[in-house]
């Protein structure tokens, strides 16, 4: 093996792309997590909490969804991928 090579992993996965279930059910996931968590944060701090969880109008509504962006886009960019898709190894490897 010369300097340019780098190992193999075991079980020869080179190259093999995650399934396309792992990616889409990651993305749900995902999706579903952030909403509540950023929908439930913006409402507790600007008070849009209900008997059922949270309504949110207007600036907070536009406050949550620009977290959830956010989200998608800092975790994809600079941290590797996002929680489901580390938890279900649905990260592609061709970037």
């Amino acid at each position: 093996m010369t300097e340019t090579q780098s190992p193999q992993p075991p079980n020869g996965t080179i190259g093999k792309p995650p399934a396309t279930w792992r990616i889409v059910l990651a993305f749900i996931l995902d999706f579903f997590t952030i909403f509540w968590i950023a929908g439930l944060g913006v409402a507790f701090v600007l008070g849009g909490t209900t008997e059922n969880g949270f309504s949110l109008d207007g600036l907070p509504a536009l406050l949550c969804f620009a977290l959830m962006i956010a989200y998608f886009v800092v975790f994809n960019r600079y941290l590797g991928g996002t929680i489901w898709k580390r938890i279900l190894r649905a990260k592609r490897t061709d970037r």
